[in-house]
């Protein structure tokens, strides 16, 4: 029996460990659950490390509908939609269609959530006693070849208008880049981490130092239960207060029980990495040409790339580190052919705006997911608008355009449908 007056955080991923902390910091009794130890068991372990200030923008669009093919793995791009799951991903595709046509107005919602993110990780990180993971020294972007210097001043245009600062490269800077032409860009309002699992650890700790409690259990099902929910894993249910669903792509089951449709897509991403490998860069570099990203840190590079549209449970592509690690010699790196190499599932939605916000039904039923590419830099700022929730506040941010009603409704057995009994709580 954990109690009415407990809340329940499902996921320890880098949202939910840092929502778990931002409900403890306010005194709440917490109980965050995972099948495994914070971070470990998401994508968040094998994060880019990169704190991405300047993605206000959400991917869909209208050039990339018309130009995605380029970007296929087949073509040596990074994306990856094997064909046997085309009739699956054509209605995930659809919205993502339908939401290129509302980029501007999505860019309104997304921005501010973004910008407000690295200074709120920073402060976070310097409260918890561990400012030293996180490096406000922006990043780089790197184009090569032919063409280089026009396609690095159209991205600075882009940004410009989205005003984002950037910096063109010195070519002293770029001397690393050798056998072709070269520009880049320096984006001075970014950073990254030394390493995104200690982030994730950083905060569970907090959390726990606090009064927080971790179990680890998969958790099945919610249920809701006169006043309050049951959360139910293979060995307990316990009755709490209020429920936070920030389990990653495994988050639909548990939310559409209750009429919320969760359009969520797990979209898998690679890294290999280079242990005791002096970086080319002084910051992580992206490599705009191959969709590739570089991040210094302890003791070794994580380079990382991919988005392949697979079920978590799915076997890893090795064809997809043996791309990565080719495409870093190339690049000048000291790179074995092969070693070792990770996959995780970033949880992704067709509009990639993030989902936070309550169920109506039960009204203590709260959900923050599907934030895609920018999780590790949304965190912070995630936490607190959930504790805002939570707490009944005003929202330091307008939430109102991440709510997952923007998809319509699934079919409810919880909030429409008769409620199941209530089972004796553990």
């Amino acid at each position: 029996m954990a109690g009415q007056d407990t809340v329940a955080v499902i996921g320890a991923g880098i949202v939910g460990s840092a929502v778990a902390y931002a409900l403890s910091r306010e005194g709440r009794r917490v109980l965050l659950f995972d099948r495994g130890e914070p971070g470990v068991c998401g994508a968040s372990y094998g994060n880019a490390g990169h704190i991405a200030a300047e993605s206000v923008e959400p991917l869909p669009s209208v050039e990339l509908l018309f130009g995605f093919w380029r970007q296929l793995f087949a073509f040596g791009g990074p994306l990856d939609i094997p064909l046997k799951r085309v009739p699956a991903f054509a209605p995930w595709a659809l919205r993502f269609a339908l939401a290129a046509l509302r980029r501007r107005a999505n860019t309104e919602r997304l921005a501010p959530l973004v910008t407000a993110s690295p200074s709120v990780l920073g402060a976070w990180l310097k409260e918890a006693g561990r400012p030293h993971l996180f490096r406000t020294v922006g990043h780089y972007e790197v184009w090569r070849g032919a063409g280089a210097a026009r396609r690095a001043e159209r991205q600075a245009e882009l940004m410009r208008r989205l005003e984002i600062e950037t910096v063109r490269m010195a070519p002293e800077r770029l001397e690393s880049v050798r056998g072709q032409p070269a520009a880049g860009l320096w984006y001075p309002s970014t950073g990254y981490v030394l390493d995104p699992l200690e982030v994730v650890r950083t905060f569970s700790e907090a959390a726990r130092a606090r009064g927080c409690e971790l179990r680890r259990a998969e958790v099945r099902a919610v249920e809701q239960c006169g006043s309050g929910l049951h959360v139910c894993t293979e060995g307990e249910t316990a009755h709490v207060d209020t429920v936070v669903v920030c389990a990653g792509p495994w988050s639909a089951p548990l939310l559409e029980p209750f009429g919320v449709r969760v359009p969520l897509e797990a979209v898998r991403g690679y890294h290999v990495e280079l242990p005791q490998h002096a970086p080319l860069f002084d910051s992580s570099v992206l490599y705009a040409d191959h969709y590739l990203v570089v991040t210094p840190m302890s003791d070794r590079l994580r380079a990382t790339s991919f988005m392949e549209f697979e079920p978590p449970h799915a076997a890893p592509d090795p064809r997809k580190p043996a791309h990565l690690r080719r495409l870093l010699q190339g690049l000048g790196y000291r790179c074995e052919s092969d070693g070792p190499s990770w996959m995780g599932s970033r949880p992704v939605l067709p509009d990639y705006l993030p989902g936070i916000g309550r169920v109506a039904i039960p009204a203590r039923l709260f959900y923050a997911v599907g934030h895609h590419h920018i999780g590790l830099t949304t965190a912070a700022v995630t936490g607190e608008l959930v504790a805002d929730l939570v707490a009944e506040r005003e929202p330091r941010l307008d939430v109102r355009g991440f709510d997952l009603r923007r998809f319509g409704r699934a079919r409810a057995r919880g909030a429409s449908s008769p409620a199941r009994p209530c089972e004796a709580a553990g």
